[in-house]
């Protein structure tokens, strides 16, 4: 065998290669085996980056925000009790009236002279039964004859009594002050019983409507101070009037009424406005709004780096919020916040972090 590959030179040179390539790819296997480990951890220079801003919480006022609207302190839409015609406007719309004051008046019928034939009848009855009282104390008359006497006039007197409350309803007086705000007939109209006349309204004070989440209710108070913004900047100073005892079954939010006073009586009421009612102090952090994120239920949360740099997710209590910054609480008294890079990573994700010095 050998003979014959000395005698062949070709042979002798292909023999030599194929050894030769054998023996690299030996020392190539042996070599991974030897340098290469079982599971070679995620190098830091393919991990996400994000950029991390080191925040202490700090006290700040917490403050309950609510949206209401402004309604009169008092309103009333004066109806007709009796059927008539409108005789005369003895006030006009837009003007201030005193308790008391005439403000229309409806025809009177026939119902003055029922009055005065009942006020006559009554008086009758009273002559009648002051005489059988005389006549009792002479024994002219048994007792059932003066008990009868007496049942003759109590009628007497509810039939005036009748009369008079009818005739009292073709006046329509204000029942209290107030702006003669609508009226809605006119002179020669003819009303029912039930049917609309006019409104008063009372804007000396006025009352600020809003609903509170049943999770904020606990923290209001009767006559506790609320600062109530207007739409045009002005603020106006008012106190916790009125807290619903129940939710409202639909919202699940109770109705809270505000007083304020209105002394120089203004023309908001109607008017929208934003409702701020201190409720003591909170920890908490102040941070852009665009950090901001949603959980799968919809409740706001911050992305901070908790130990081994991974990303954690915590939701969080609102305390003010504006275009430049939200304060929030419920975070960690001293946290991490991710502040640039927390759109790409997810909470329980290992990250390369890039911080700052605490604020």
């Amino acid at each position: 065998m050998l003979n014959a590959i000395k005698n062949k030179p070709w042979l002798l040179a292909a023999v030599i290669a194929v050894a030769l390539l054998l023996w690299m790819a030996l020392g190539n296997i042996s070599t991974m085996q030897d340098s290469a480990p079982a599971s070679e951890p995620l190098a830091d220079a393919q991990l996400p980056q994000v950029q991390v801003q080191w925040l202490e919480a700090q006290k700040v006022p917490r403050a309950l925000v609510l949206q209401g609207q402004l309604e009169p302190w008092r309103r009333v839409e004066l109806r007709a009790q009796v059927t008539g015609v409108v005789e005369r406007l003895d006030s006009d719309k837009g003007r201030r009236v005193k308790a008391g004051e005439r403000l229309l008046t409806l025809s009177g019928d026939a119902r003055p002279a029922e009055a005065a034939r009942a006020r006559a009848a009554a008086q009758q009855q009273q002559a009648e039964l002051e005489a059988a009282q005389r006549l009792l104390k002479n024994r002219l008359i048994s007792s059932n004859d003066l008990l009868k006497v007496k049942a003759e006039q109590a009628k007497a007197q509810a039939e005036l009594a009748e009369a008079e409350l009818a005739l009292s309803h073709t006046r329509i007086d204000a029942p209290f002050a107030g702006v003669y705000d609508q009226r809605m007939v006119e002179p020669g109209d003819y009303v029912q019983p039930g049917q609309s006349l006019l409104t008063l309204v009372d804007v000396s004070q006025l009352k600020v409507t809003a609903q509170v989440p049943q999770q904020d209710v606990v923290h209001l108070q009767l006559n506790q101070p609320v600062a109530v913004e207007l739409l045009d900047g002005r603020t106006l100073e008012g106190k916790v009037h009125f807290i619903a005892a129940a939710a409202d079954m639909g919202t699940r939010s109770f109705r809270v009424e505000v007083a304020v006073e209105n002394p120089e009586r203004q023309r908001i009421a109607g008017a929208s406005a934003t409702l701020r009612v201190a409720t003591g102090e909170a920890l908490a952090h102040g941070v852009s709004p665009a950090l901001l994120s949603l959980d799968k239920s919809g409740r706001p949360g911050i992305k901070w780096l908790g130990e081994g740099d991974v990303v954690q997710f915590t939701p969080v209590d609102l305390i003010t919020v504006s275009n430049k910054e939200a304060w929030v609480s419920g975070l960690p008294s001293k946290v991490a916040l991710i502040t640039q890079g927390q759109g790409f990573v997810e909470a329980g994700q290992r990250v390369q972090a890039r911080g700052a010095e605490v604020n």
